[in-house]
């Protein structure tokens, strides 16, 4: 059975850099591609219309959408506008697969629209599991929907998880690069513009997330995001440096042998293999040379100068609401720091502050996240105003 015969999706957040990496998995396999959604690039939209003839286009920024509706009236696509069309983008009937690729807590939602709908949950946005992990774990598996990892160090984990059983595993170890200022101390740290911060030396990605991985708050998130996805304690998940990014995470399995995933740094890879789960197909990436690498290097991450990571350890520790009060905190304190509002020493101290500040509680709904999602936010605002 060919993958483009079994397999038909939606992308959501299609212009940002996981979604074009997952469109040209899309253009690579013949996939037919039936929604996207995106905030306010019109211009790629727009090309993005034109090559891929999606029935749905919804994008967020209302001014856009009815720019974007006249640039592509001469097609069939129906540009939808407004924060809940990429709801309907995510739910659209005809897609088996949704690519959730949206920036921030605005993913979250759509993530709950995909499990509604029953659709294949491919998950890039991370924050959808960091702020609301126990809730939408759960209703995933009451609506008996599989919730496929992108990040590259979850998909790792999913693969490595073939090798034995859940009961089976000791240690999940998440690898990360170090980002752009391994080694680096406060004083230096505290130099750094947003402009040297989006330079990652390995990955391409969006500003936010290159912000994240520069801070290790990226890798903290992603410890929160194992323990949801995995079914994982937090005493389980393990961080290590491995500067080569060639091994993208471990499963230590309770005989000690430790089952690694490597390759090549690309996150189509990462898409791919959501799309064609449980099958795999050829892909865009070069084979890995060995040789040619030469060695793998390891080291313990450095905590004392990116606390972000700890005190990523810590609300998963604390549960509840704390998942939504670290993330909402964070991406006031990222967006502030891009808009040289702050130092990049101050996106953890002010994340700090205001992750002590606002009170810690079970969450039972939905809406108790959002709520502390915006707590958090107003806390950072409040904090900046001093």
């Amino acid at each position: 059975m060919q993958i483009n015969d079994k397999k038909s999706i939606t992308v959501l957040g299609s212009t940002g850099s996981v979604g074009t990496q997952a469109l040209d998995v899309a253009r690579l396999l013949h996939l037919k591609v039936n929604a996207v959604s995106c905030a306010d690039n019109i211009k790629l939209a727009e090309e993005q219309i034109r090559e891929f003839k999606p029935d749905i286009c919804a994008v967020v920024n209302e001014k856009a959408a009815r720019e974007l509706s006249i640039a592509v009236a001469d097609t069939y696509t129906r540009v939808i506008s407004g924060e809940e069309s990429v709801c309907e983008a995510a739910s659209y009937e005809k897609s088996d697969l949704v690519i959730n690729a949206v920036t921030g807590i605005a993913g979250l939602k759509p993530s709950l629209a995909v499990i509604n709908a029953g659709k294949t949950l491919a998950l890039a946005n991370k924050e959808t599991v960091v702020t609301a992990g126990e809730l939408v774990m759960k209703e995933a598996k009451e609506k008996n929907v599989t919730v496929i990892p992108v990040d590259s160090e979850h998909s790792a984990v999913f693969q490595c998880l073939s090798a034995g059983t859940r009961s089976d595993v000791e240690n999940i170890i998440l690898t990360a690069s170090g980002g752009p200022f391994f080694g680096m101390t406060k004083e230096r740290l505290s130099e750094i513009t947003p402009e040297i911060a989006l330079n990652h030396p390995t990955w391409k990605m969006g500003a936010k997330i290159s912000i994240d991985s520069a801070t290790l708050m990226n890798k903290g998130f992603e410890v929160m995001e194992a323990i949801h996805l995995f079914g994982i304690s937090q005493d389980s998940v393990k961080v290590i440096i491995h500067r080569e990014s060639i091994i993208h995470s471990l499963v230590e399995y309770k005989d000690k042998s430790m089952i690694a995933l490597l390759s090549c740094p690309d996150m189509r890879l990462c898409v791919q293999y959501a799309v064609t789960y449980p099958e795999r197909a050829p892909s865009l990436l070069n084979s890995l040379n060995l040789a040619e690498i030469g060695k793998l290097t390891f080291a313990e991450p450095d905590t004392e100068n990116f606390a972000l990571l700890s005190l990523a350890y810590r609300a998963a520790k604390d549960s509840g609401n704390s998942g939504a009060i670290l993330n909402g905190a964070n991406e006031v304190a990222v967006g502030m720091f891009l808009d040289n509002k702050i130092s990049f020493t101050g996106i953890t101290d002010v994340v700090t502050e205001a992750y002590e500040s606002v009170q810690k509680k079970e969450i039972s709904d939905y809406n108790d996240v959002f709520e502390a999602d915006m707590a958090s936010r107003e806390a950072v605002r409040q904090i900046i105003g001093r």
